[in-house]
This record gives structure tokens, sequence and C-alpha cells, in this order.
């Protein structure tokens, strides 16, 4: 399924930095596709957010899951790893890509996530442009070119 320009494609960004939150939301802002972007400060408002119906309420009132979920590595509470596995050991959000986006380079790190089923590993540049061509590969990538299941 490519995502449906009808509407805005939904993103979750989980990420306990403010300064990587507001860098992310300022370059999807910028992206050539419509994007829904909400934030969870840790992986446990993440799950709660996630399990509770979603975090994109419908016109229904219903919750709706992301179309993607960006994930940072290292977190206070339940990490980016713990909070990656709660995601792919739940049948209702299994199928949601999951991208990890981290500054860490530790082969350990990159190793248990795609162990535990992450759909890709980015490291965040230290420079801001290199960050934003990140993203556009990113948007290019996952939103235009991908298929991915329907839940």
């Amino acid at each position: 399924m490519r995502l449906d320009a009808a509407r805005p494609a939904r993103v979750l960004l989980v990420d306990d930095e403010d300064t990587d939150i507001k860098l992310t939301r300022a370059t999807l802002d910028a992206a050539r596709i419509a994007i829904d972007l909400r934030t969870a400060e840790s992986g446990e408002r993440a799950l709660e957010c996630l399990r509770g119906g979603g975090p994109f309420q419908g016109p229904d009132g219903q919750g709706r899951l992301p179309d993607l979920v960006l994930l940072d590595v290292r977190m206070p509470g339940i990490n980016g790893l713990e909070t990656l596995h709660s995601i792919k050991s739940d049948p209702r959000l299994q199928h949601i890509p999951v991208i990890m986006l981290s500054s860490s380079t530790h082969d350990e790190d990159i190793l248990r996530s795609y162990a535990e089923q992450a759909h890709a590993y980015l490291t965040k540049p230290i420079h801001v442009d290199s960050f934003r061509a990140i993203m556009r590969r990113l948007e290019n990538f996952h939103f235009l070119l991908a298929i991915v299941p329907r839940p």
C-alpha cells in the first residue's frame, strides 16, 4: 500500500530531546507531501498512545495508528529498543514500520534494532543540513516508493 494522497502521512516521533523534535518537525513541515507529525517524549508515552487507539484522532472519534514511527534509541525509562520490542510483539501494532533514528552508532544498538524488526536504522548527523538531507531521503523512500502492508 502506498500512502493515500487524500490524507496526510501520519508519523509518530518518539524522542526525549526537544531540539531533535523541533528539527525533525521543521524538516518534515518542508516535505513534498503532507505529514501529520505527533510526538511522544518517552517510550512509555508512545506505547500508551499506540495501545490507546493511536495518537491520531479520526473524524469518527476513533484513534488512528501512525503510518510510520521514528524512534530514538537512547531515552530514559523504557528506551527505544524496549519500545520497538513492545511494538513488534503486539499483533495490533506490529505492521507499523519503525525506523530507528538515533545518535548512537554502537554496533550493539544497530544489531539489536534489526533483530527486533526495525525497518531501518538511521544515525542523526551533527549538521542540520545533513539531517535535513536524511529526512528528505526518508520521505522519498518511505512515502513515495515503498509499499507497506495494510493493518
